[in-house]
C-alpha cells in the first residue's frame, strides 16, 4: 500500500485519522465516520484514546509569565499579560489569544494585588519561585515558552541613574532549568536585557548556546507610525536623529530602539557600534551647533510640526547620547517634547529629511493601549519559534543605552560632557530581512478593561 495519502485524506487530520480507523475497525462504515464531529468523538466510538490523535491537533503553546511586579493597570505586566490572556487589538481587529498562560510568577508578590486577582480569576496558579513556574512544580522544562516582564516595582536606582530591575536575576533562573533539562523554548524580555552591558552579553550569549529564540525591547517601533511607512532594506542612510523623552534610561531606551529598528535597514546592513557618548545640560546645544547634520534634522522636526523657533531649547534638562556605528555612520537621540517620537533621517539622492513619527499614544488605563502589537508579535514566536527580528538589534539597543549611563560618570566623578566610550565589543552584524512589523488600520476603541472585579 502507498504511503502517500489519498486527495480526499491530505491535509485533513480528521479525514486521515478515519481513514486509520476505518483500517483498524472493519465493522464501521464511512458514512457512519462521517457521521461522528470531531477525533474526541471518533475515539470515543472506537475506544481508542484521543491521545493517538493528538500529534494531529494544533498545540496551543503554554507560557510561564514571570514578573517583577504586577499592581497597577499601568504596569507593563498588565499591559502585555493580559493580551497573552484575553487577545489584542492587530490590524484594524481584535485578535484572540494563541497562547495559554498556565503559570505565573511574581517577584514582588504582595504588593501585586491585581496581578494576584487576575490569576485567581484566570485559575492560574502563581508559584513562589521562577524554577517552579517554568517546570510546573516539577523537575524539568514544562511550558512552550517564557514571558519576563520586569519593568516595575519597588527597586533601587544606582548613582549613573541606573534602574536596577531584576531581568538578569530571573533570566539566569530559566536557564538554569533549560541546561538541567537539555531543552530549551522561546524568551520575551521586556524592553532592555539588563541595565549591565555584561549581564545583557551573557542572556544573549546564552539563546544562541542553548539555540532559542530571543525577543523583546520597546512597543514603540511596532506601534502605529504616521506615514505609515518602512524603510526600504538597504536605504543609504547617512545620519540620524531621533527626537523624543529621554528624561530617564527607560524613557531613553523606548527613543534607541526605534532608532535601531530603522537604521538596521540602512545599506550594508547592520555593523554594530564603535562609540557612544552622552552630554547633558547647556552643553547639548553646543553639541548641536558643531554638528550641522544633527542641527539641520532637528530643525526639519520642528518646521514638520510648526513649532516656534528655539522650542527644543526650552527643555529643563537636555541630553544628547552620541551614536557612531563601525561602518561610519552617525545617529543621535535628543531630547525633545511635542513631537512625541520622531526619526528624522538623511538619506543620499533625498532633497529633504525622512520623518517618521510614532503619535497618538494612548492613555495608560485604557484597554487596548500601545502593547498591542507587542503581544502580536510575542504570540508569533511562539508559535512559530522564530525571533520576529534579529535579537542582535536587542543587544545593541541594551549596549547604546547602557554606555549612555556610563558616559557621563567616571570614578565616582560626574561630568556634563560625558566621556567617549569605544565599543569593540558591539561588534554585530546582520542584515534583516523581516518586513514591516507596525501595527497598521483603525485604531482600537479607548475603552477601559471589564475585569468582573474591583482593581
Amino acid at each position: 500500500m502507498s504511503d502517500k495519502p489519498s486527495e480526499t485524506t491530505a491535509g485533513n487530520p480528521e479525514l486521515s485519522s478515519m481513514e486509520k480507523i476505518l483500517e483498524l475497525n472493519p465493522r464501521f462504515s464511512r458514512r457512519e465516520m462521517l457521521g461522528i464531529t470531531g477525533l474526541a468523538g471518533i475515539a470515543a466510538l472506537t475506544g481508542i484514546g484521543s491521545a493517538a490523535f493528538a500529534q494531529n491537533e494544533t498545540k496551543r503553546p503554554r507560557i510561564a509569565c514571570l514578573v517583577s511586579y504586577w499592581g497597577a493597570p499601568r504596569s507593563h505586566a498588565d499591559w502585555i499579560i493580559t493580551k497573552l490572556l484575553d487577545g489584542y487589538w492587530w490590524n484594524g481587529a481584535h485578535t484572540p489569544s494563541r497562547v495559554d498562560v498556565v503559570a505565573i510568577y511574581i517577584h514582588q508578590l504582595p504588593e501585586s494585588g491585581l496581578g494576584q486577582k487576575i490569576a485567581k480569576a484566570k485559575n492560574i496558579p502563581i508559584f513562589k519561585s521562577v524554577g517552579e513556574a517554568v517546570t510546573l512544580g516539577g523537575k524539568e522544562l514544562a511550558v512552550d515558552g517564557v514571558v519576563i516582564v520586569a519593568e516595575h516595582g519597588e527597586y533601587p536606582t544606582n548613582l549613573k541613574g541606573q534602574w536596577m530591575l531584576p531581568r538578569w536575576w530571573i533570566y539566569q533562573q530559566v536557564i538554569r532549568v533549560f541546561e538541567q533539562s537539555k531543552r530549551s523554548v522561546p524568551v520575551f524580555n521586556d524592553k532592555h536585557l539588563s541595565y549591565n552591558w555584561d549581564e545583557a552579553k551573557w542572556m544573549f550569549d546564552k539563546s544562541r548556546e542553548l539555540n532559542f529564540p530571543l525577543t523583546g525591547g520597546s512597543s514603540i517601533p511596532v506601534y502605529y507610525r504616521t506615514p505609515e511607512i518602512e524603510l526600504d532594506n538597504e536605504t543609504p542612510i547617512r545620519t540620524s536623529l531621533l527626537v523624543g523623552d529621554t528624561a530617564d534610561e527607560g524613557a531613553l531606551f523606548h527613543c534607541v530602539d526605534l532608532l535601531q529598528a530603522i537604521v538596521e535597514r540602512r545599506k550594508g546592513g547592520e555593523t554594530g557600534v564603535k562609540s557612544i557618548q552622552c552630554i547633558r545640560g547647556a552643553e547639548t546645544w553646543h553639541w548641536l551647533e558643531r554638528n550641522t547634520w544633527a542641527e539641520k534634522l532637528l530643525e526639519s522636526v520642528r518646521k514638520k510640526f510648526e513649532l516656534k523657533p528655539g522650542h527644543f531649547q526650552e527643555i529643563e534638562s537636555p541630553n544628547v547620547c552620541i551614536i557612531e556605528y563601525n561602518d561610519g555612520t552617525k545617529a543621535a537621540v535628543i531630547s525633545g517634547k511635542g513631537v512625541s517620537w520622531t526619526y528624522a533621517g538623511e538619506i543620499k539622492g533625498h532633497n529633504d529629511p525622512t520623518l517618521i513619527s510614532i503619535l497618538g499614544w494612548p492613555g495608560p488605563f485604557a484597554q487596548y493601549h500601545a502593547s498591542n502589537a507587542q503581544p502580536h508579535w510575542i504570540t508569533e514566536m511562539m508559535v512559530t519559534k522564530k525571533e520576529p527580528f534579529h535579537a542582535e538589534r536587542l543587544l545593541l539597543s541594551t549596549g547604546i543605552v547602557a554606555y549612555n549611563m556610563e558616559s557621563n560618570w567616571e570614578n565616582g566623578h560626574y561630568s556634563a560632557v560625558g566621556r567617549l566610550i569605544n565599543t569593540p565589543f558591539m561588534n554585530m552584524t546582520y542584515r534583516t530581512t523581516r518586513g514591516a512589523q507596525f501595527s497598521k488600520g483603525q485604531r482600537p476603541p479607548n475603552t477601559p478593561y471589564i475585569r468582573g472585579f474591583d482593581i
